[in-house]
């Protein structure tokens, strides 16, 4: 355990894994519009979005578990005490974040979603500072997230941006990403006694099953299925498996600020990924690559400490 703990928090493992897990993430923007293209579903359409994502976590948390008990060598399961942790999880990272997430992305431009998503990160870092008090709140990290947060503001600047609050849109993004932050620390906090990879396929499984529900009882239908949609289900069933699992093991093993502020990299690739798959015309301009320099600097802030408190080498 020990030499597992030492290798996840080297700096260099950190940047890598944390990086992965974005561009895992980011995939899924573009993803996101090609499977409601191969299953049509109309963009306002919330039943059928969240029978969709439901559909895509549960086939999630069953990779999670498969690929767990086979490196394991037995089957991956919860303990009675951890069965109450894994229904809390789901609750607050699948269920809560998701639904008010697809919701608020339906009434809200995509430049402006992806802006107010990035607000992420700041509640993750303010819940775990002083909600939890798993750490200290200083200047370096505020102003970390800050240049980080203008990396995401410069990557949208000219697209449909204004100024308008709604409730269905904005408001529901802002508790969407309240739950991502909540559930980071909860994450952080169970993984100290329990297993993050038994915990987030559990999670998934469960939570999947409860939007399935959801999204059925609401009237959601996907009515149609072609080869092309269920290996672009799977494939978002794997970001989701392999980006969280992988991102549970970076919070277990070091401080929540080190790991959330990584985050911001998640809507730069968006937007980049989005250029490539969809021929979006907001591609590689120079302030792609602005955006970029201000959310590596943002990191290196947040990262950075003093040699006795760095990441072991």
């Amino acid at each position: 355990m020990k030499n597992k703990t030492s290798i996840l928090q080297k700096q260099s493992m950190v940047v890598i894994v944390a990086i992965f897990c974005c561009l895992l993430w980011g995939s899924a923007f573009p993803c996101i519009k090609v499977g409601y293209q191969l299953f049509e579903i109309p963009a306002g359409d919330s039943s059928s979005q969240i029978l969709f994502a439901g559909i895509r976590f549960t086939l999630a948390g069953f990779m999670v578990i498969f690929a767990g008990s086979l490196l394991q060598g037995r089957m991956l399961k919860p303990s009675k005490d951890a069965i109450s942790k894994v229904l809390k999880l789901c609750m607050v990272q699948t269920v809560m974040q998701y639904i008010f997430f697809y919701i608020g992305l339906a009434h809200i431009t995509g430049v402006k979603g992806s802006i107010v998503n990035a607000v992420n990160v700041f509640f993750t870092i303010l819940v775990s500072c002083l909600m939890f008090r798993l750490e200290k709140l200083d200047k370096q990290k505020i102003l970390g997230c800050i240049i980080g947060f203008a990396g995401v503001v410069i990557v949208n600047l000219g697209g449909e941006f204004d100024m308008s609050f709604t409730m269905l849109g904005d408001g529901f993004l802002m508790i969407s990403a309240f739950a991502y932050a909540l559930s980071s620390v909860l994450i952080k906090i169970y993984g100290k006694d329990e297993n993050p990879v038994m915990l987030s396929g559990y999670q998934f499984v469960a939570g999947g099953f409860v939007m399935i529900l959801a999204g059925l009882i609401m009237g959601g239908r996907l009515n149609i299925v072609t080869i092309k949609g269920a290996l672009l289900l799977l494939y978002m069933a794997f970001i989701s498996a392999g980006a969280y699992t992988l991102w549970s093991l970076l919070l277990k093993h070091n401080s929540v600020s080190k790991v959330a502020v990584f985050g911001f990299c998640t809507p730069i690739f968006g937007v980049i990924l989005s250029a490539i798959i969809l021929g979006e015309s907001t591609s590689f301009q120079p302030k792609t690559l602005a955006a970029l320099l201000f959310v590596c600097i943002g990191i290196i802030i947040v990262n950075y400490k003093k040699k006795e408190e760095n990441f072991k080498d």
